[in-house]
């Protein structure tokens, strides 16, 4: 259950921790512009 848990108001919220989760969300957003780009490429240029 660590994903659907509740922010916790005591434990601070540091520099690296957001910078951690917006390359996380960074990554996850390449990747899939990546999959969608070979999808792509796949079906309509072949």
């Amino acid at each position: 259950m660590y994903f659907f848990r509740k922010k916790n108001p005591d434990r601070p919220s540091t520099f690296n921790l957001r910078a951690m989760h917006f390359i996380n969300a960074l990554a996850i957003l390449i990747f899939l512009a990546g999959i969608i780009w070979k999808l792509a490429d796949w079906l309509l240029l072949k």
